[in-house]
Protein backbone atom coordinates (compact mmCIF):
# COMPACT_ATOMS: atom_id res chain seq x y z
CA UNK A 1 0.00 0.00 0.00
CA UNK A 2 1.36 3.43 -0.98
CA UNK A 3 1.88 5.80 1.94
CA UNK A 4 1.27 9.53 1.47
CA UNK A 5 2.74 11.82 4.13
CA UNK A 6 1.12 15.21 4.69
CA UNK A 7 4.16 17.14 5.97
CA UNK A 8 2.98 20.57 7.10
CA UNK A 9 4.46 22.65 9.88
CA UNK A 10 1.59 25.06 9.14
CA UNK A 11 -1.35 22.62 9.02
CA UNK A 12 -4.08 22.52 6.43
CA UNK A 13 -7.62 23.33 7.57
CA UNK A 14 -9.49 20.23 8.69
CA UNK A 15 -11.87 20.41 5.75
CA UNK A 16 -8.86 20.26 3.41
CA UNK A 17 -7.38 17.31 5.31
CA UNK A 18 -10.72 15.52 5.01
CA UNK A 19 -10.70 16.10 1.24
CA UNK A 20 -7.12 14.86 0.92
CA UNK A 21 -7.98 11.82 3.03
CA UNK A 22 -10.90 10.98 0.75
CA UNK A 23 -8.78 11.16 -2.43
CA UNK A 24 -5.95 9.10 -0.90
CA UNK A 25 -8.23 6.47 0.64
CA UNK A 26 -10.30 6.07 -2.53
CA UNK A 27 -7.07 5.34 -4.40
CA UNK A 28 -6.25 2.56 -1.94
CA UNK A 29 -3.42 4.47 -0.27
CA UNK A 30 -2.70 5.37 3.36
CA UNK A 31 -2.48 8.98 4.58
CA UNK A 32 -0.12 9.93 7.41
CA UNK A 33 0.17 13.37 9.04
CA UNK A 34 3.16 15.23 10.45
CA UNK A 35 2.09 18.71 11.55
CA UNK A 36 3.55 21.53 13.66
CA UNK A 37 6.97 19.89 13.81
CA UNK A 38 8.85 23.20 14.26
CA UNK A 39 12.58 22.43 14.31
CA UNK A 40 12.15 18.75 15.22
CA UNK A 41 13.55 17.41 11.98
CA UNK A 42 14.43 14.10 13.67
CA UNK A 43 10.68 13.56 14.01
CA UNK A 44 10.19 14.47 10.35
CA UNK A 45 12.78 11.89 9.28
CA UNK A 46 11.20 9.18 11.44
CA UNK A 47 7.74 9.79 10.03
CA UNK A 48 9.03 10.02 6.47
CA UNK A 49 10.99 6.77 6.47
CA UNK A 50 8.23 4.72 4.81
CA UNK A 51 6.62 7.50 2.73
CA UNK A 52 6.11 6.99 -0.99
CA UNK A 53 4.82 10.55 -1.49
CA UNK A 54 4.93 13.90 0.30
CA UNK A 55 2.42 16.72 0.27
CA UNK A 56 3.95 19.94 1.59
CA UNK A 57 3.18 23.65 1.78
CA UNK A 58 6.07 26.05 2.42
CA UNK A 59 7.96 23.28 4.23
CA UNK A 60 11.60 22.87 3.24
CA UNK A 61 12.56 19.50 1.81
CA UNK A 62 16.29 18.96 1.41
CA UNK A 63 18.57 16.04 0.64
CA UNK A 64 18.63 14.87 4.28
CA UNK A 65 14.86 14.47 4.37
CA UNK A 66 14.87 12.73 0.99
CA UNK A 67 17.56 10.32 2.17
CA UNK A 68 15.46 9.49 5.24
CA UNK A 69 12.66 8.36 2.90
CA UNK A 70 14.14 5.67 0.64
CA UNK A 71 10.75 4.84 -0.92
CA UNK A 72 9.99 8.45 -1.83
CA UNK A 73 8.97 8.89 -5.47
CA UNK A 74 7.05 12.17 -5.57
CA UNK A 75 6.83 15.48 -3.66
CA UNK A 76 3.92 17.82 -4.38
CA UNK A 77 4.03 21.41 -3.20
CA UNK A 78 0.43 22.48 -2.51
CA UNK A 79 0.84 25.92 -4.04
CA UNK A 80 2.70 27.59 -6.87
CA UNK A 81 6.18 28.37 -5.50
CA UNK A 82 8.58 25.45 -5.11
CA UNK A 83 11.88 27.08 -4.13
CA UNK A 84 11.55 25.34 -0.74
CA UNK A 85 12.40 21.99 -2.38
CA UNK A 86 15.95 21.05 -3.39
CA UNK A 87 15.18 20.19 -7.01
CA UNK A 88 18.69 19.05 -7.85
CA UNK A 89 18.73 16.62 -4.93
CA UNK A 90 15.31 15.31 -5.96
CA UNK A 91 16.42 14.77 -9.56
CA UNK A 92 19.56 12.94 -8.43
CA UNK A 93 17.39 10.57 -6.39
CA UNK A 94 14.80 10.00 -9.09
CA UNK A 95 12.09 11.89 -7.22
CA UNK A 96 9.44 13.80 -9.16
CA UNK A 97 8.59 17.28 -7.79
CA UNK A 98 5.34 19.00 -8.72
CA UNK A 99 3.44 22.13 -7.75
CA UNK A 100 -0.27 22.93 -8.00
CA UNK A 101 -0.35 26.12 -10.10
CA UNK A 102 -3.44 28.28 -10.01
CA UNK A 103 -5.03 26.82 -6.89
CA UNK A 104 -4.03 29.75 -4.64
CA UNK A 105 -4.03 32.48 -7.29
CA UNK A 106 -7.28 34.23 -6.44
CA UNK A 107 -6.44 34.24 -2.72
CA UNK A 108 -3.07 35.88 -3.39
CA UNK A 109 -4.59 38.41 -5.79
CA UNK A 110 -7.25 39.42 -3.27
CA UNK A 111 -4.59 39.91 -0.59
CA UNK A 112 -2.59 42.10 -2.99
CA UNK A 113 -5.59 44.39 -3.33
CA UNK A 114 -6.27 44.39 0.39
CA UNK A 115 -2.73 45.62 0.93
CA UNK A 116 -3.03 48.13 -1.92
CA UNK A 117 -6.13 49.74 -0.45
CA UNK A 118 -4.54 49.89 2.99
CA UNK A 119 -1.39 51.52 1.60
CA UNK A 120 -3.08 54.18 -0.53
CA UNK A 121 -5.26 55.05 2.48
CA UNK A 122 -2.10 55.66 4.53
CA UNK A 123 -2.38 52.45 6.57
CA UNK A 124 -5.78 53.66 7.86
CA UNK A 125 -4.15 56.32 10.04
CA UNK A 126 -7.01 58.79 9.54
CA UNK A 127 -5.25 61.06 7.04
CA UNK A 128 -6.24 61.75 3.44
CA UNK A 129 -5.00 59.23 0.90
CA UNK A 130 -5.58 58.24 -2.72
CA UNK A 131 -8.10 56.18 -4.70
CA UNK A 132 -7.17 53.27 -6.97
CA UNK A 133 -9.59 54.32 -9.70
CA UNK A 134 -7.74 55.76 -12.68
CA UNK A 135 -4.30 54.79 -11.35
CA UNK A 136 -1.84 52.87 -13.49
CA UNK A 137 -1.24 49.37 -12.16
CA UNK A 138 1.79 47.38 -13.31
CA UNK A 139 1.72 43.61 -13.02
CA UNK A 140 5.23 42.16 -12.89
CA UNK A 141 4.75 38.59 -14.26
CA UNK A 142 1.48 37.66 -15.91
CA UNK A 143 0.87 34.14 -14.63
CA UNK A 144 -2.10 32.77 -12.71
CA UNK A 145 -1.87 35.35 -9.92
CA UNK A 146 -1.12 38.20 -12.31
CA UNK A 147 -4.20 37.42 -14.39
CA UNK A 148 -6.38 37.43 -11.27
CA UNK A 149 -4.87 40.75 -10.23
CA UNK A 150 -5.80 42.15 -13.65
CA UNK A 151 -9.36 40.83 -13.33
CA UNK A 152 -9.84 42.51 -9.94
CA UNK A 153 -8.16 45.74 -11.09
CA UNK A 154 -10.77 46.17 -13.81
CA UNK A 155 -13.42 46.41 -11.11
CA UNK A 156 -11.47 49.24 -9.49
CA UNK A 157 -11.31 51.11 -12.80
CA UNK A 158 -7.52 51.02 -13.04
CA UNK A 159 -5.33 51.28 -16.15
CA UNK A 160 -3.54 47.94 -16.31
CA UNK A 161 -0.08 47.20 -17.70
CA UNK A 162 1.98 44.01 -17.53
CA UNK A 163 5.51 42.82 -18.17
CA UNK A 164 6.29 39.13 -18.57
CA UNK A 165 9.26 38.04 -20.64
CA UNK A 166 7.72 34.60 -21.17
CA UNK A 167 4.08 35.44 -21.86
CA UNK A 168 3.08 36.30 -25.45
CA UNK A 169 1.85 39.87 -25.87
CA UNK A 170 -1.28 38.59 -27.60
CA UNK A 171 -2.41 36.75 -24.46
CA UNK A 172 -1.92 39.87 -22.33
CA UNK A 173 -3.73 42.08 -24.83
CA UNK A 174 -6.60 39.58 -25.06
CA UNK A 175 -7.33 40.33 -21.39
CA UNK A 176 -7.55 44.06 -22.04
CA UNK A 177 -4.13 44.65 -20.48
CA UNK A 178 -1.33 46.70 -22.06
CA UNK A 179 1.96 44.80 -22.39
CA UNK A 180 5.25 46.65 -22.01
CA UNK A 181 8.62 45.60 -23.39
CA UNK A 182 10.78 45.76 -20.24
CA UNK A 183 10.59 45.77 -16.45
CA UNK A 184 12.07 49.27 -16.55
CA UNK A 185 9.19 50.49 -18.69
CA UNK A 186 6.68 48.96 -16.27
CA UNK A 187 8.13 50.72 -13.24
CA UNK A 188 8.52 54.04 -15.09
CA UNK A 189 4.88 53.95 -16.24
CA UNK A 190 2.93 52.73 -13.23
CA UNK A 191 1.84 54.33 -9.96
CA UNK A 192 1.53 50.90 -8.38
CA UNK A 193 3.48 47.73 -9.19
CA UNK A 194 2.31 44.31 -8.02
CA UNK A 195 5.17 41.78 -8.04
CA UNK A 196 4.50 38.15 -8.96
CA UNK A 197 7.84 36.84 -10.25
CA UNK A 198 9.21 33.54 -8.92
CA UNK A 199 12.52 33.27 -7.09
CA UNK A 200 15.01 31.95 -9.65
CA UNK A 201 18.73 32.56 -10.15
CA UNK A 202 17.77 35.20 -12.71
CA UNK A 203 15.25 37.06 -10.52
CA UNK A 204 16.89 36.99 -7.10
CA UNK A 205 17.54 40.56 -5.90
CA UNK A 206 16.40 41.85 -9.30
CA UNK A 207 14.02 44.39 -7.75
CA UNK A 208 16.70 46.93 -6.98
CA UNK A 209 17.38 50.65 -6.61
CA UNK A 210 17.58 51.26 -10.33
CA UNK A 211 14.15 49.72 -10.91
CA UNK A 212 12.33 51.16 -7.90
CA UNK A 213 13.70 54.66 -8.37
CA UNK A 214 12.05 54.81 -11.81
CA UNK A 215 8.56 54.86 -10.29
CA UNK A 216 6.48 58.04 -10.53
CA UNK A 217 5.91 60.21 -7.46
CA UNK A 218 3.89 58.49 -4.70
CA UNK A 219 4.72 55.07 -6.09
CA UNK A 220 3.61 51.90 -4.31
CA UNK A 221 5.25 48.47 -4.53
CA UNK A 222 3.23 45.41 -3.51
CA UNK A 223 5.08 42.12 -3.10
CA UNK A 224 3.08 38.91 -2.68
CA UNK A 225 5.70 36.83 -4.51
CA UNK A 226 9.01 36.00 -2.83
CA UNK A 227 11.35 37.76 -0.42
CA UNK A 228 14.39 36.74 -2.43
CA UNK A 229 13.47 38.85 -5.47
CA UNK A 230 13.95 42.08 -3.48
CA UNK A 231 17.37 43.64 -3.00
CA UNK A 232 16.64 44.68 0.59
CA UNK A 233 19.71 46.89 1.04
CA UNK A 234 18.78 48.88 -2.06
CA UNK A 235 15.10 48.93 -1.02
CA UNK A 236 16.08 50.73 2.20
CA UNK A 237 18.30 53.13 0.25
CA UNK A 238 15.61 54.07 -2.29
CA UNK A 239 13.03 54.59 0.45
CA UNK A 240 15.49 56.85 2.26
CA UNK A 241 16.06 58.84 -0.92
CA UNK A 242 12.39 58.83 -1.97
CA UNK A 243 10.08 59.81 0.91
CA UNK A 244 7.10 59.40 -1.44
CA UNK A 245 7.53 55.64 -1.99
CA UNK A 246 5.70 52.91 -0.09
CA UNK A 247 6.39 49.17 0.17
CA UNK A 248 3.95 46.53 1.40
CA UNK A 249 4.76 42.84 1.41
CA UNK A 250 3.38 39.46 2.33
CA UNK A 251 6.90 38.18 2.96
CA UNK A 252 8.61 39.75 5.96
CA UNK A 253 12.08 41.02 4.95
CA UNK A 254 15.22 40.13 6.87
CA UNK A 255 15.60 43.84 7.71
CA UNK A 256 11.98 44.18 8.86
CA UNK A 257 12.88 45.96 12.11
CA UNK A 258 14.90 48.63 10.28
CA UNK A 259 12.18 49.19 7.68
CA UNK A 260 9.44 49.40 10.32
CA UNK A 261 11.41 51.90 12.40
CA UNK A 262 12.54 54.13 9.54
CA UNK A 263 9.43 54.13 7.38
CA UNK A 264 6.41 54.29 9.65
CA UNK A 265 3.30 54.77 7.53
CA UNK A 266 5.14 53.79 4.34
CA UNK A 267 5.97 50.14 5.05
CA UNK A 268 3.97 47.09 6.07
CA UNK A 269 4.72 43.36 6.24
CA UNK A 270 2.40 40.56 7.26
CA UNK A 271 3.73 38.67 10.30
CA UNK A 272 3.60 35.40 8.35
CA UNK A 273 2.98 34.72 4.66
CA UNK A 274 -0.80 34.97 4.20
CA UNK A 275 -1.34 34.85 0.44
CA UNK A 276 -2.77 31.34 0.41
CA UNK A 277 -4.35 31.54 3.85
CA UNK A 278 -7.98 31.16 2.89
CA UNK A 279 -10.24 28.17 3.40
CA UNK A 280 -10.85 27.96 -0.34
CA UNK A 281 -7.17 28.01 -1.34
CA UNK A 282 -6.36 25.54 1.44
CA UNK A 283 -8.89 23.06 0.11
CA UNK A 284 -8.12 23.59 -3.59
CA UNK A 285 -4.35 23.20 -3.31
CA UNK A 286 -4.43 20.26 -0.90
CA UNK A 287 -6.92 18.21 -2.91
CA UNK A 288 -5.13 19.06 -6.17
CA UNK A 289 -1.87 17.77 -4.64
CA UNK A 290 -3.54 14.51 -3.60
CA UNK A 291 -5.07 14.02 -7.06
CA UNK A 292 -1.70 14.65 -8.72
CA UNK A 293 -0.08 11.97 -6.56
CA UNK A 294 -2.78 9.47 -7.49
CA UNK A 295 -2.39 10.37 -11.18
CA UNK A 296 1.38 9.96 -10.93
CA UNK A 297 1.23 6.47 -9.42
CA UNK A 298 -1.74 5.15 -11.42
CA UNK A 299 -1.21 6.79 -14.81
CA UNK A 300 2.37 8.07 -14.77
CA UNK A 301 1.07 11.64 -15.18
CA UNK A 302 3.79 14.28 -14.68
CA UNK A 303 1.95 17.29 -16.11
CA UNK A 304 3.01 19.65 -13.32
CA UNK A 305 6.55 18.34 -12.85
CA UNK A 306 9.01 21.16 -12.07
CA UNK A 307 12.32 19.27 -11.94
CA UNK A 308 14.09 17.52 -14.80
Amino acid sequence: MKKVLLLTDKPFAQVAIDGIQEVVTNAGYELKLCEKYGTDFARVKRVAEDADALIIRSDKVNADIMDAAPNLKIIVRAGAGYDNVDLEAATQRGICVMNTPGQNSNAVAELAFGMMVMAVRNMYNGTSGFELKGKKLGIHAYGNVGRNVARIAKGFGMEIYAFDAYCPKELIEADGVTPVETAEALYETCNIVSIHIPATPGTRMSINYNLLNRMPKNGLIVNTARKEVINEIELVKVMEDRADLKYVTDIMPDDHAELAEKFTGRYFATPKKMGAQTAEANINAGIAAANQIVGFFKDGCEKFRVNK
